[in-house]
């Protein structure tokens, strides 16, 4: 099997990340909330000799797809996300992107269920959802590679916050427990914003999954 590899690029105002994954060997890319500036991280990519294969997001709010659109059009993919999350891709106060004063929204191309498991690039990728930050916040758990893309739903030594449009503290608590606290200790976690983890050290130390 070959290595995965994944790297990250931090983009916009909140300084979010933006991960790419693809394996050792190959140049085509998954590419995880393209934050910002979609033709400026396609230009990035391909002067690194890498292809976008298909654009994933973890949920809705501005600071995760402001570059999706563009970006979409450029490489000429199609996006994945959480069914649940549909309101806040096609609603721009809920997604908080009208009040920064920019009005965003964006069509997915292919919703999935919770648990849904698809390949693409070679990868076995399952779609956890995990409500709480947001309704249909969710993470991307590589089945055979130990790797989780968990957005904005667990941080190293913290969870995303809950208190805008269909955030929910005892879901984000419930999604932690019953959705994550079971994944193996050796699990690699990288999350939306902040440094990469690993599920054991979560479990040891952060507050949110004692």
């Amino acid at each position: 099997m070959s290595e995965l590899k994944i790297s990250r690029m931090v983009l916009g105002m909140c300084q979010t990340n933006c991960y790419f994954v693809y394996k050792e060997g190959s140049t085509r890319v998954l590419l995880f909330d393209p934050a910002d500036n979609g033709k400026q991280i396609y230009d990035t990519l391909k002067a690194k000799g890498l292809e976008i294969a298909a654009i994933l997001l973890t949920h809705g709010h501005f600071d995760h797809i402001l570059g999706c659109n563009e970006l979409k059009e450029v490489a000429g993919v199609k996006t994945y996300a959480c069914e649940s999350e549909k309101v806040l891709f096609e609603d721009t106060d809920k997604n908080v992107s009208a009040q920064i004063g920019r009005p965003y929204t964006v069509k997915i191309d292919h919703y999935m269920k919770d648990l849904d498991v698809i390949t693409l690039e070679g990868m076995k990728i399952q779609m956890i959802h995990t409500p709480g930050h947001t309704i249909g916040s969710c993470c991307y758990y590589f089945l055979e590679d130990n790797l989780l893309i968990s957005g904005d739903t667990l941080f190293e030594g913290s969870v995303g916050r809950t208190d805008l449009p269909t955030g929910s503290m005892s879901a984000l608590n419930r999604s932690i427990r019953e959705k994550l606290a079971v994944l193996p200790g050796e699990v690699k976690i990288y999350p939306g914003h902040g440094d990469s983890s690993t599920m054991e050290h979560e479990m040891k130390y952060n507050p949110y999954c004692q």
